[in-house]
């Protein structure tokens, strides 16, 4: 068994933090009974992230906010189809199925942070790089910006949860479509993910600094963890499309909103972070694409 960076003490208390959110949620759903369900579902996720955001300012560590993405979709596909919300029962095979998927999707991703979380005097580059840029301000960016946007942009995302969640249609060929999509998302993301580790272990063995991971998946992308992402979020939307043809066009926005995320926000920083650190990344970006895996371009001579 692999064992994790982290100290016991600072894992006890993300969960801890999570049991807390969750908790909250469950109050805040019961207090808005009343309302339209997905208003409701959106009050709980936001109580949910304010008390996450509360363990990162109290820890002064936003990276307590890390896990949400992936555990965040788990709780509602493995909540909403069982809950007075959905009005469908017994639970029909199409939302165990988005259940299944997001499963797996999300466990292997939390399961891939909790490999390389290195505890609470560790907090990720970008949250770093914010508190320099807004050292008076960094607490109210790091709300809106580290914890809330994302938080919209996941519950935008997982809309076909719900969708689902309702349907007791028989499967169909969309269906096929979207947990094959979904499947191989995760299991392109876990090969780039395993390739960019061991690439890094053996760096840090042979002491080399800098240098460009472009080997297995890498030569072809040059993020083909967020592109594995984006697939997993169409994927999603497919299913939802396979739950309720007629909702297609408007819930396309769902993951058009997470890859405009990418695309706009997570890799031009990443991209930008690599060309101040590695003198050889702008030829690197002229020949392996940024995101859609592609045979890389030649070499210069």
């Amino acid at each position: 068994m692999p064992t994790f960076p982290a100290p016991p003490r600072a894992l006890a208390l993300v969960v801890l933090a999570y049991v807390t959110a969750l908790l909250a949620a469950w109050a805040a759903l019961h207090c808005a009974s009343s309302m339209p369900p997905l208003m409701a579902i959106f009050l709980a996720e936001t109580v949910a992230t304010a008390i996450v955001f509360g363990w990162s300012r109290a820890f002064d560590n936003s990276s307590f906010y890390d896990p949400f993405w992936s555990v965040g979709p788990m709780v509602l596909a493995a909540w909403l189809p069982f809950s007075p919300l959905a009005g469908v029962l017994p639970v029909g095979p199409r939302p165990l199925l988005m259940l299944g998927v997001t499963v797996v999707w999300g466990g292997r991703l939390t399961y891939n942070w909790l490999r390389g979380w290195e505890g609470l005097a560790h907090e990720d580059w970008r949250y770093v790089a914010f508190r320099k840029r807004f050292p008076r301000g960094y607490w109210a960016v790091s709300f809106v910006a580290i914890h809330f946007f994302p938080t919209v942009c996941t519950s935008v995302g997982s809309l076909p949860i719900w969708i689902t969640a309702r349907s007791s249609a028989p499967l169909g060929a969309l269906d096929v479509l979207g947990v094959s999509l979904a499947l191989a998302a995760v299991v392109i993301e876990g090969v780039a993910d395993s390739q960019l580790r061991t690439y890094r272990e053996t760096k840090a063995k042979k002491q080399e600094p800098g240098g460009i991971c472009d080997v297995g998946l890498w030569a072809w992308s040059r993020h083909p963890n967020y592109f594995s992402e984006c697939a997993f979020w169409v994927s999603v939307w497919v299913l939802g499309v396979a739950a309720s043809p007629r909702e297609a066009v408007w819930t396309a926005g769902c993951p058009l909103l997470i890859i405009a995320l990418f695309v706009f926000g997570t890799i031009p920083l990443m991209e930008k972070r690599s060309l101040e650190r590695r003198a050889s990344y702008a030829e690197h970006q002229r020949r392996v694409p940024m995101l859609f895996p592609w045979p890389p371009r030649k070499k210069h001579t």
